[in-house]
């Protein structure tokens, strides 16, 4: 990249771009990683539900085709709750091979706090409301991740939910007053330069970036999944718990999932109370279409930036183009 968008955020991990790569499970495997973290920004391994063997395996990737200087890992946090052997396993690497950043989402970060500390790891927890940035700042939180409603997969449901655009800046203000120090990143509907301009200018540090970057040649997302995204515009998601209930994730309130609303969602997103009575017959369909690669009935995890993307570029084009973009939009200011 060209001259530097620097911030507090690129300053910390001496990056060219203010972006970190969400650690989106499945998605985000080793190279996407890298490619994101050769690009300039910062690249994080999707850990997500804690699978040991494909952490090792994607985390692995990511340090044989980078190193560690700006690569790190997110987890699910509530999932550690359950099995934190994926976690251990980074923080017990050699000091020169650990993850430079761990980001915890959907949970208390308070037990995994100590550990990450002691292994010399900056710590990244993303939180969906005001009430939960004091909790952030107890686990010690170096930066902290405001995800508005508007993210791709899974963040806060519609009711208790905030909107990117006002929850960015209020959360700025408040840590501007609580905790000077800490940094803040902005998630949801940032798929562009202008979006990544739009996000500096509400006083983010930086921003972390899904939807765009799951829809490049990297991604481990499947093909057909990229495909539909391409062809679907802002209008074409829903956030609900449909998805979760047809691949039988166990997601405590008030999380659920945003993905493309097709036509296995249409059918069941008024009939939610019954599909979780009675869900055989529609994750039977759901299983088919994924085994097909048919996604009027398999998801693809997307956003509202949806409408924002219309290729499938590799991961260095997408960064300079957003880079490029948001230095002029800043510049016309």
């Amino acid at each position: 990249m060209t001259t530097a968008l620097s911030t507090r955020f690129t300053d910390r991990f001496q990056l060219s771009t203010p972006v970190a790569l969400a650690p989106m499970a499945l998605a985000s495997g080793g190279a996407l990683a890298s490619a994101t973290a050769r690009a300039g920004a910062l690249g994080l391994v999707g850990g997500g539900y804690g699978d040991l063997a494909w952490t090792q395996r994607e985390y692995t990737l990511a340090l044989s085709a980078m190193g560690t200087g700006r690569i790190g890992c997110g987890f699910i946090t509530w999932k550690l709750d359950e099995d934190a052997s994926a976690l251990d396993w980074v923080l017990h690497l050699p000091p020169e091979d650990r993850p430079r950043a761990l980001m915890l989402s959907f949970g208390d970060p308070r037990p995994y706090a100590a550990r990450i500390a002691k292994a010399g790891c900056t710590l990244i927890c993303q939180i969906q409301r005001l009430e939960q940035a004091p909790l952030a700042l107890e686990a010690g939180a170096d930066i902290i991740v405001a995800q508005g409603v508007e993210a791709g997969g899974h963040g806060m449901n519609a009711l208790n939910g905030r909107a990117t655009l006002t929850f960015v800046p209020e959360l700025a203000d408040w840590l501007s007053a609580h905790s000077p120090d800490t940094l803040l990143l902005a998630a949801g509907g940032i798929a562009d330069g202008r979006t990544l301009a739009a996000a500096l200018v509400l006083g983010a540090d930086g921003a972390l970036v899904g939807s765009r970057l799951w829809a490049t040649t990297e991604s481990l997302a499947p093909e057909g999944a990229k495909t539909q995204a391409v062809h679907t515009d802002g209008d074409g998601t829903a956030r609900s718990a449909v998805f979760d209930i047809l691949r039988r994730k166990n997601w405590p309130a008030p999380y659920d999932f945003r993905a493309i609303r097709n036509e296995l969602h249409r059918t069941w997103e008024e009939r939610i109370d019954a599909l979780r009575a009675a869900p055989e017959a529609a994750r039977a369909a759901y299983d088919a279409g994924v085994a097909a690669g048919d996604y009027r009935f398999a998801h693809a995890t997307v956003g509202e930036a949806v409408g924002l993307v219309h290729d499938v570029p590799d991961a260095a084009t997408v960064l300079q183009q957003m880079h490029t973009e948001a230095q002029q939009r800043l510049g016309e200011r």
